[in-house]
């Protein structure tokens, strides 16, 4: 019968879909395995290493402004510098009224990681200074290539996000990055809080270190903390995959969407089970970043990052590119998220006694 013929076609179709895929992850694999080993072992000079530190309560809930505070935001006049070729989005250099260099990007990255960058921040994790700018000029920005779409004319640009370059910085991305199931902090309550926010924010496109044929998105970053010692700061870079919909495919999966992020908020806790908290969250780590959550570590992490108001979020939000109602729509949807965790807690608790 011919409908016997379609479906032999169809599942065909799909094995060979799944075997292509399946080389192309193992060719993307044995890459990065070759460029890590090219490399050669990261000389970091640092006698500490630090993936999260305590944000207090002084300052803490400033998502306004984030990292840097009010006087780290970009000032105009801005000017070019150059255009940067490469990256998923168009992408510039300029200096500001003070002489700072910022990287300028836009696309669909721009707000989520504007927010993203500011809520990690605020619950005890390293992020760079980073600000969504509505609109301004670059001067001297023409003759561009990828980013001619980005500013006019006139160089004029709207919906950038900015991300300040600091020259005093010793920054390891790719193949000197860090991975999930390498590092210094494996087994403790500080590197489950980061996976914690990668799921509360959806984000993702959770690569690492063992994907740096496709990009990672973790660094360290050295910071100079006397004159003789520096610190090693353990982070993620790129959050422009979140504030949207979890998922294993292009299909399923998206950023800065308001309706796909409430409705998998009903799904972000699904369970506790001998001492380990479940998620529905999927990404490109899903192993990494969601299976194996001890319950004791929810507790660690809902003590120290817990307290967050619809208002401090809304403000966070507003400033990151949200309009009213995608900041409100947002704020419940993170609220509930964190409750969820909270009454995972108890319950457990509640079993225990």
């Amino acid at each position: 019968m011919a409908w016997i013929g379609l479906a032999y076609w169809a599942a065909l179709i799909v094995a060979g879909a799944f075997f292509v895929g399946g080389l192309v992850r193992l060719g993307w694999r044995a890459a990065g395995i070759w460029r890590i080993h090219r490399a050669g072992p990261r000389h970091l000079r640092s006698t500490r290493h630090r993936i999260w530190r305590d944000p207090g309560r002084e300052g803490r809930f400033d998502l306004r402004h984030g990292p840097g505070g009010p006087e780290g935001a970009p000032v105009p006049p801005f000017t070019f510098v150059t255009e940067h070729l490469t990256g998923s989005q168009p992408c510039v250099a300029a200096r500001d009224g003070r002489g700072r260099l910022w990287r300028i990007k836009w696309g669909h990255e721009a707000r989520p990681e504007s927010f993203a960058m500011r809520f990690a921040w605020a619950c005890g994790y390293f992020a760079e200074v980073t600000h969504f700018v509505a609109e301004g000029t670059i001067e001297g920005a023409v003759g561009l290539t990828r980013a001619r779409d980005c500013v006019d004319e006139d160089c004029r640009f709207r919906d950038a996000r900015f991300k300040l370059e600091d020259p005093g910085i010793r920054m390891l991305f790719d193949e000197h990055s860090w991975s999930w199931d390498d590092n210094p902090f494996v087994g403790s309550p500080e590197l489950t809080g980061l996976k914690l926010v990668v799921m509360l924010l959806s984000n993702w496109d959770a690569k690492d270190r063992r994907d740096v044929a496709r990009g990672s998105n973790t660094a360290i970053f050295e910071h100079r903390v006397s004159r003789r010692r520096r610190e090693a700061r353990y982070l993620i870079t790129d959050w422009g995959a979140a504030m949207g919909k979890w998922g294993t495919n292009v299909v399923s999966r998206g950023r800065w969407d308001p309706e796909g992020f409430e409705a998998q908020s009903a799904q972000f806790v699904t369970g506790v089970d001998g001492g380990l908290v479940r998620f529905g969250y999927q990404g490109q780590r899903t192993p990494d970043v969601a299976n194996d959550i001890p319950l004791e570590h929810v507790r660690w992490f809902c003590e120290h990052a817990g307290g967050f108001t619809e208002a401090q979020l809304r403000e966070g939000l507003r400033a990151s590119g949200a309009t009213e109602e995608e900041a409100a729509r947002f704020a419940r949807a993170l609220l509930d998220r964190l409750a969820q965790l909270a009454r995972a807690c108890d319950e457990e608790s509640d079993v225990v006694h």
